[in-house]
């Protein structure tokens, strides 16, 4: 039983990475597509595709990006927990590194970027932050 399963995708994403490999498969979950789809609009993974089977659950296919030989992402961090959630409102949104990074939230709206989240006036739990 996964107590956190969007840790053990940033897990996986975070091992694979640092493997040089260059995708990985993982089983799906809509929050687990929304934020690769935010991490792909964002410019940190190349490319999110669903895997339908006819027996088996469906999957997610993330392709990581990499610029030569080092990944697109320094580090993947999960700041709400299941035993610690952590909102904010959107005056309280954080500044990954100076606006270098990105942090992403889970909002009315859905899963949303920070950036995004401020253009539009949301808060909401902050999932994660990557740089």
């Amino acid at each position: 039983m996964q107590t956190d399963p969007l840790s053990d995708f940033l897990t996986t994403l975070r091992n694979a990475s640092r493997s040089s490999k260059k995708e990985c498969v993982i089983p799906y979950s809509r929050l687990k597509s929304d934020v690769a789809h935010v991490l792909k609009k964002e410019g940190y993974i190349l490319e999110v595709e669903t895997i339908k089977t006819v027996k088996a659950k469906p999957s997610l296919k993330v392709t990581l990006r990499f610029t030569g030989k080092a990944p697109a992402f320094a580090d993947l961090k999960r700041i709400s927990k299941p035993g610690l959630r952590r909102y904010v409102d959107v005056d309280s949104i954080p500044r990954v590194l100076g606006g270098m990074g990105v942090a992403i939230l889970s909002t009315p709206k859905g899963v949303l970027s920070g950036h995004e989240a401020k253009k539009q006036n949301v808060g909401g739990e902050l999932l994660l932050t990557v740089y």
